[in-house]
């Protein structure tokens, strides 16, 4: 039986599918997701066209139907509408079935038309890439093989023809908004899955992406990395790439004496670091009121999850739960009433900015004349925060 070009011990194999899965990842986040569908970055014609033709190779994808699936899953997030969303589907089904998912929506003329605009349309894309989008996946085949030998050559090409569908369409978009730990409130459940983006190319930072979805970089503390960012200076480094926006940093200085239209639109900008901080402050004031209301811990677990929500999105049996418990505590009651209050502020409506600034002053003042200390410590936070 042919044994191909080269012959590797079995961690040779393992070690080059890793580094051929590596590139797939990396043409996905840096191509596809940050130029392609969010346009944080511009790309030069060299980087831009290996990033294509790799993923012609090896997935099979078509540019435009990505971007597009991409764009509405951040338009309709959560809802009915978000093509592969397990809060409604369910955590099985999106991570087990995530590509089946990919592949419907695909097929929706309506998706590709409303959301796909701006991606390649050349004489490559409209005569190979896209009619042709599965003979790459087959030149893969016949390249693997002939360069590992049969039986080591269809392995390799089986992991990387099965990578992005698990670990993008499987893992992101599934345990992405189930299951990992929240950096930003955003008004999704987006969650970063680990602080090391290495292994999935920085995309397991998936909340600091849908707080700041234009941002090129993913990371946002300082024990989070992002590999694909890395990638992408050094491409900035040799001029084939260009930034056009990272994530705001939050800035802290003295406490503002005034509330002004500079504080309204800097706490605007920086409005999932401000809720993500005043949801701190809320399970600060939760415990203190479940220890005095004698609840056990199990059922405080719980109860926390559900003051992290907007009770309008809570299905009925749950939003009986939180009434029952905000009508035990008067201070929860207020502190939960004051942050939906607070959520208004960038919410999308037709108030002006003075309008706007109005509303600020007034919930400042009564945080500060509220008598709960959580309220008051953080309307100081609040006029601390710096553009």
């Amino acid at each position: 039986m042919y044994s191909g070009i080269i012959d590797l011990p079995w961690w040779g194999y393992l070690l080059a599918t890793l580094a051929l899965t590596h590139v797939t990842i990396v043409s996905v986040t840096i191509f596809l997701h940050r130029h392609q569908a969010h346009r944080a970055l511009d790309l030069g014609p060299v980087p831009s066209h290996f990033f294509r033709l790799w993923l012609w190779l090896t997935t099979g994808m078509v540019t435009k139907e990505w971007a597009a699936i991409h764009r509405k899953h951040h338009a309709k997030c959560e809802t009915v509408e978000d093509p592969h969303s397990p809060q409604i589907l369910g955590i099985k089904r999106v991570l087990w079935t995530g590509v089946l998912l990919y592949v419907k929506e695909a097929r929706n003329k309506e998706t590709l038309e409303r959301y796909g605009h701006g991606t390649p349309n050349d004489w490559l894309e409209r005569t190979i890439y896209t009619p042709y989008h599965k003979i790459g996946i087959v030149i893969t085949l016949i390249a693997d093989i002939a360069v590992f030998g049969v039986w080591p050559g269809v392995l390799v090409w089986g992991v990387q023809v099965a990578w992005i569908p698990f670990w993008a369409a499987g893992v992101i978009n599934g345990i992405g908004h189930f299951w990992g730990y929240r950096n930003f409130a955003s008004a999704d459940a987006a969650t970063n899955i680990f602080p090391i983006g290495i292994f999935i190319g920085g995309e397991e930072l998936h909340n600091n992406h849908h707080a700041f979805a234009t941002s090129a970089k993913l990371s946002s503390k300082w024990y989070e990395i992002d590999i694909g960012w890395c990638y992408i200076r050094a491409l900035e480094m040799i001029g084939w790439a260009k930034v056009k926006k990272i994530a705001p940093r939050p800035q802290f200085g003295a406490v503002r004496p005034v509330i002004d239209l500079d504080m309204l639109q800097t706490v605007v900008t920086h409005r999932y670091d401000v809720m993500a901080k005043y949801i701190k402050s809320l399970h600060h004031l939760a415990a203190e009121e479940f220890s005095r209301l004698r609840i056990d811990a199990r059922e405080s677990r719980m109860m926390k999850r559900l003051l992290d929500k907007n009770s309008a999105v809570l299905p009925a049996p749950q939003q009986v739960q939180l009434t029952a418990l905000l009508d035990q505590s008067a201070r929860l009651s207020k502190v939960y009433a004051m942050r939906l209050e607070l959520e208004t502020l960038w919410a999308r409506s037709s108030a002006t900015h003075d309008q706007l600034l109005h509303q600020l002053k007034d919930w400042i003042e009564r945080a500060e004349q509220s008598g709960i200390h959580q309220l008051e410590e953080f309307s100081q936070r609040l006029r601390s925060y710096a553009a």
